[in-house]
Parts: structure tokens; C-alpha cells; sequence
């Protein structure tokens, strides 16, 4: 589910389909369309300079680390699910948050991917052994719009979750804080908060993919972390005691690159990895509250050149460099249209597409699936209630396999928080 800064303001009718008829959670009509039309411009900068020399700058005074040193410094325990949560069905394996991440209301999670995309064995790094499954958290100042006065003063931005799952039956995690580095106006090296939605996640290599709604991708190194104090839990960046903080979390990801939308406007709600294409590539679901896309955000000076004419939600792919991780072309090499309304993930394997599709805080969520170009799309099993991003996990991941293809799922909702894989063809 999207922010509610993101959905305000949203029509809420239902999505009428080209018979006329109401959008039906059993028919969801697709077609191809030009995908040139949607492209990438790279920047390796702010406004504050280059990534890389802005790194640079805070590894002078900050200690620089990377993932596998998260992975081996856990400090929560998850609790291990020995049957399907919720209303999931086809369940292989999963776990549920400890109690204080289930409960608390101001973070919530919303991407997952897992080292079977980083690397095509599931294992991290690469030659290394490690199992791990990654998670994006927004933060949500207003989480209670009906109890006026009861909004959290600091918007946190976004944290992610390193789950060691090397023990399945005895998961571990710890959070960190995704920043932006910037300088100060005197010119110091310090970092930001990421105050975005954190829809979508994509590992890949030592490069973690974050979709930003209405601008594009986010990138970040995870070759380069920073540790900093824990003793500032409302501090973040470079504070008046010279010293660096992160709300209260050991460590921080600084962001290194970014792709912004250039041509026409996409909504940036969702992506997958396609390991099963060539070359590898990423995929972008859109979120649309009722089948209609909602392209507006005043102001923002990186929604691309061309407003859409076509707010049928979308399914867009760019090819993958395995070489440097980063986007081969930044031109789209595939585009569908999917009358579905409330894509919240999306993963394909070529022209087989899955999408996870919400139904609010009391209905289970669903996994469906569609061919490029096809009439409609059908279910594959039910999903949690709450069903958020997806992350598919071949039986091919030699180091790190099931006996069949799973796709993992996160669900978001206070105490019905999962992380959870579904064997991929429903069974």
C-alpha cells in the first residue's frame, strides 16, 4: 500500500473495462504497447556532488563496512512459520517478525528480495555461503488519520532489514538506515534521510535496486556501509557534537546512483528480477488504486517528457549488465498493459509475468500471473492479507534451492507480518 501522501486525492471509482463491465478480480485484460517510449536517464549525482566522491568524504571520518558484516552482527530473532500465515496458500517457508517489528505502527514493510537474485546460486557474496533475505521499511508519520495530534515528529525515511537465514529454522536479522549522503552548508560530509515509499526492492550483485514512485530507481553499494553511534535515536547525519548518527541505527546505506524516468511518465511501484530472460533484466509493476494509474506529483522535476494518454497500469522491462549490475539499455525493451487493479509486486520469467494484487487489512491477497500480450490473467494461490512486493527464487539457485520454484512475499499489516515463499505454480 502506498503512502497516503502518495494515494490522496486518488478517484476511487472502479475501473471500467472495455466491455463496460466492472473490473472483476478474474479478468484482467493485457496488451503490448511501444515500449520505446519509456526510458532511463543515469546520474551518478546530487546536488551536492558525485556519490562516489560524496562516500568518499564520510569513509574520512566514518568506519567503512560492507553487507557481510551486517549479515554476522544480527540482533533480533524472528520467529520461524511452520505452516502457511494468514491466508496464504501453496506456503514452502517463512517467518514472522519479533514482536516489537509486528506491532509497531510507524514502520512498515513493504520490499523483498534475497540473495537468489544477488547472485544466480542464492548465495552471498559472490564465492561466499551466505542465505539472505533483504527488506525495505517505510516510515509513516500520521498512522492513525482519525486521531488528530498523534503524528510522529521525524519522518525516518527508509530502513532496510539484512535476515540471516542461513538457519531457516532459527532466522536473524538486524535493521539498518537507507540515506542519501549530502554536504552541509559548510561544506562537511553528512547524509539524509530517504523520505520515500520504498515499494520495491531488487538485489542484485553488490547493487541494491529501490523504486522511488514518481522519479524512478534509487541504487545503493552494498560493498559500502558506515557504522556510526546508536545513543541518537531522533539524529541523523552529521550532529553539533561532530559526531554521525542514524536515528539509533548501527549502520547506514548511502546511496551511490540513480535512474530517473526520461520519457513517458511511469509510476515506479514495483520491480522484479527476470533471471529466466537474455539477459537478465528488471521488470516495473504499477500500483493503481481502482485500474486507473494516478501519474501526479506537483512539483517533482523528474517525472520524464510525455504525460501518459494510457493509465491502464503497466508491466515495463529493461535489460540488465551483469558485468557492472547497472541497466544495459535505457531504453525499455518490453511494455504490457494489465487491466489489475492494486499491483503491489512484480517478477517475471520472459513473457510470463506474477504479480501480487492487495485487498486491504481484512481480505487475502492473491498471486496472479499473465503472458505478454494475453487476454487475461489467473490466480495462482491466495496470498497473505496485506501482500506487498515479490522476489522469485529458481529451483536452479544451486547453492540455495527448494525442489520447485517459490516466490517470496512480505505482507505489512500490524501483527500479520510475514515473510513468507510460495511454491510458484500454486500447488
Amino acid at each position: 500500500m502506498t503512502r497516503r501522501a502518495i494515494i490522496k486525492g486518488i478517484a476511487a471509482a472502479p475501473f471500467v473495462g472495455a466491455a463496460g463491465s466492472l473490473l472483476a478480480p478474474t479478468a484482467a485484460h493485457a496488451a503490448t504497447i511501444d515500449a520505446g517510449q519509456y526510458s532511463l536517464t543515469s546520474r551518478s549525482y546530487n546536488s551536492h556532488g558525485e556519490f562516489a566522491a560524496l562516500a568518499a568524504g564520510l569513509a574520512a571520518s566514518l568506519t567503512k563496512v560492507d553487507a557481510t558484516t551486517v549479515i554476522a552482527d544480527t540482533n533480533r530473532s524472528a520467529d520461524v512459520l511452520s505452516s502457511a500465515p494468514s491466508t496464504s496458500e501453496a506456503f514452502q517457508a517463512g517467518f514472522a517478525w519479533d514482536p516489537d517489528d509486528q506491532e509497531v505502527a510507524y514502520w512498515i514493510p513493504q520490499g523483498v528480495t534475497t540473495s537468489a537474485d544477488a547472485y544466480g546460486n542464492g548465495l552471498y557474496p559472490e564465492g561466499g555461503s551466505n542465505k539472505v533475505i533483504l527488506v525495505s521499511w517505510y516510515f509513516e508519520t500520521d498512522t492513525d488519520p482519525d486521531n488528530a495530534g498523534d503524528e510522529q515528529p521525524i519522518d525516518k525515511g527508509m530502513r532496510l532489514t539484512f535476515v540471516d537465514y542461513n538457519t531457516p529454522s532459527a532466522p536473524t536479522y538486524r535493521h539498518i538506515l537507507l540515506v542519501e549522503p549530502v554536504r552541509t552548508s559548510t561544506g562537511a560530509y553528512s547524509f539524509n534521510p530517504v523520505r520515500k515509499h520504498a515499494g520495491g526492492i531488487m538485489w542484485y550483485g553488490n547493487l541494491l535496486y529501490v523504486v522511488d514512485t514518481y522519479k524512478g530507481l534509487r541504487i545503493f553499494d552494498l560493498n559500502t556501509l558506515f557504522t556510526v553511534p546508536t545513543t541518537e535515536k531522533d539524529v541523523c547525519g552529521l550532529h553539533t557534537d561532530g559526531q554521525y548518527y542514524g536515528y539509533g541505527y548501527k549502520y547506514v546505506l548511502p546511496q551511490s546512483h540513480a535512474y530517473d524516468n526520461a520519457g513517458t511518465w511511469l509510476r515506479y511501484s514495483a520491480i522484479g528480477l527476470d533471471r529466466a530472460s537474455t539477459p537478465d533484466s528488471l521488470v516495473i509493476g504499477e500500483y493503481s488504486l481502482s485500474g486507473v494509474v494516478d501519474y501526479e506529483e506537483p512539483g517533482d522535476p523528474f517525472l520524464g517528457s510525455t504525460k501518459p494518454t494510457n493509465t491502464v497500469p503497466k508491466v515495463v522491462r529493461w535489460e540488465l549488465d551483469y558485468t557492472d549490475r547497472h541497466p544495459g539499455s535505457l531504453t525499455a525493451t518490453e511494455a504490457v498493459t494489465v487491466a489489475q487493479q492494486k499491483i503491489q509486486g512484480v517478477v517475471s520469467r520472459k513473457t510470463k509475468h506474477y504479480l501480487s494484487v492487495s485487498a486491504g487489512p481484512s481480505s487475502a491477497g492473491t498471486l496472479r500471473t499473465f503472458t505478454s500480450g494475453a487476454n487475461s490473467a489467473s490466480t495462482v494461490a491466495d496470498l497473505a492479507i496485506g501482500s506487498e512486493d515479490l522476489s522469485y527464487h529458481s529451483s536452479g539457485a544451486s547453492g540455495w534451492s527448494y525442489s520447485e520454484s517459490v516466490i517470496w512475499n512480505a505482507s505489512e499489516y500490524v501483527n500479520k507480518r510475514y515473510v513468507y515463499a510460495v511454491r510458484a505454480d500454486g500447488s
